[in-house]
Order: structure tokens, then C-alpha cells, then sequence
């Protein structure tokens, strides 16, 4: 039997979606949606990208010190909703 990864089909993104990273402090209120691409096959960096009241979509720099506060409250969020689930 074989075990190997699943042939890449077309549609499959074999790249980064980010190709400019912002670093600047996006306001809390322009902020509408924020989503988080771990690394990978595809990418070798983690990726966050968020979408904003504008309905622009920006790539925010992972590295950058708020985008990590950010990530590490969603990231603790998520396993609030997770174990309440369980219950």
C-alpha cells in the first residue's frame, strides 16, 4: 500500500499566498476577519492574513510583536471553543 502525499492537483496552491508582509499596527476596529496559515508543503512560513473593514485583504507579518500577541490569543481562543465542545 502506498503512503507517499496525494499528487497536487491543479488547483492546488503550490505557493506562499503572501508575497508582501505588513509590519504596521492594524486598529482593532479595521480589523474584520483574521486567518492563519501554518507552515507547510505549499509555504515554508506561517502566514496570517487579515481582512479588513475596507474589504481589502493584507498580509500581516508573523514575526511582528503585535501579529504574535494576535495569533497567541486566537490560537488560545480556539482551545476555549474546542473544550467547551468536549463538555
Amino acid at each position: 500500500m502506498y503512503y507517499g502525499m496525494p499528487p497536487i492537483s491543479r488547483d492546488y496552491n503550490t505557493h506562499c499566498r503572501c508575497l508582501q508582509v505588513e509590519s504596521r499596527i492594524i486598529p482593532p476596529d479595521n480589523l474584520r476577519s483574521i486567518k492563519l496559515f501554518p507552515e507547510g508543503p505549499h509555504c515554508p512560513d506561517t502566514e496570517v492574513i487579515a481582512g479588513l473593514a475596507n474589504g481589502a485583504k493584507v498580509c500581516l507579518n508573523p514575526h511582528s510583536t503585535w501579529v504574535k500577541k494576535l495569533i497567541f490569543f486566537l490560537e488560545k481562543q480556539q482551545l476555549g471553543k474546542a473544550s467547551k465542545k468536549r463538555a
